[in-house]
């Protein structure tokens, strides 16, 4: 059996439906995973970012060396989810902050389809520090948090 090629590219468009919950597993990354992500200024200014642009709500994240996940849903409907993105890099970029690095340019999302989806990938997501030794508790590792609870 042949097998199907790997992709390069994530695909991107996030079906928004009226009739059900929209929650989104999100992952963006720095430019050559370059490690700048895991200090206080920058969670400070991307919650702060994240905040200001509300067009998406964030809830559950969490701030790896060189990546970010986190969970959102729509807050405005009409700005997909490609254009917040594009949105919070931009302005968090903007703040010049010494700290920082470059984004990487694409990234990838994921439509949760049920509600134990979200709690069982957030409890994934929270053991990425410890397997990669940087704490021995998941809950030791200062680089969380969530900023709305998003409902299923």
């Amino acid at each position: 059996m042949p097998t199907l090629p790997q992709r390069k590219h994530p695909a991107h468009g996030v079906f928004i439906s009226s009739g059900a919950p929209t929650l989104v597993f999100l992952t963006v990354c720095t430019e050559n995973k370059t490690s700048w992500l895991a200090c206080a200024a920058v969670q400070a200014a991307l919650v702060d970012v994240w905040k200001a642009a509300d067009a998406w709500s964030v809830g559950y994240y969490l701030l790896m060396p060189d990546h970010i996940h986190l969970f959102c849903s729509p807050h405005k409907p009409e700005f997909t989810l490609k254009a917040w993105v594009t949105h919070w890099k931009r302005k968090f970029s903007c703040l010049h902050l010494a700290e920082a690095g470059s984004w990487q340019r694409d990234f990838w999302d994921t439509r949760l389809r049920r509600a134990e989806n979200y709690h069982d990938k957030w409890e994934y997501v929270r053991q990425n520090p410890m397997r990669k030794h940087l704490v021995s508790k998941p809950e030791d590792w200062p680089y969380q948090g969530v900023l709305n609870e998003l409902r299923w």
